[in-house]
């Protein structure tokens, strides 16, 4: 397995369906110190799991994780994610995304906020 690409872009997101997927992704995130990031298929629907704690000694600001809980708030509003969803500080989960597509493009946002990038984050959840 190939590192992954910090901040990933969707299309190299993990597929951690499975739990050998998952416990691979996890791994090889933890040996690479970087943000956990992953997609899984649950029925019908996707779910967008991150982990900050692979990372080590990895800080993100308040700033950061304000403009994470206002997207996730924003997607539970708009019904795209069920109201159990996590948005941190350490462990974020996003359930019932609709699409693969769109759980991927939600993933790749939410790892590059991670790093402080929170571009894709607002065009991914634009406010408005």
């Amino acid at each position: 397995m190939q590192p992954m690409p910090v901040p990933c872009p969707a299309d190299q997101i993990p597929d951690a369906t499975a739990i050998d997927a998952f416990n691979a992704a996890y791994k090889q995130a933890k040996q690479n110190r970087t943000v956990f990031i992953a997609v899984e298929h649950q029925g019908r629907r996707w779910t967008v799991k991150a982990d900050v704690l692979t990372a080590g000694p990895h800080a993100v600001d308040d700033s950061t994780y304000d403009a994470i809980r206002a997207a996730v708030i924003r997607l539970i509003r708009a019904r795209e994610i069920r109201s159990d969803s996590s948005a941190g500080p350490v462990y974020f989960v996003l359930y019932d995304v609709e699409t693969e597509s769109r759980a991927r493009r939600l993933a790749a946002a939410l790892h590059a906020a991670l790093y402080g990038d929170l571009e894709p984050l607002a065009e991914a959840v634009p406010e408005t």
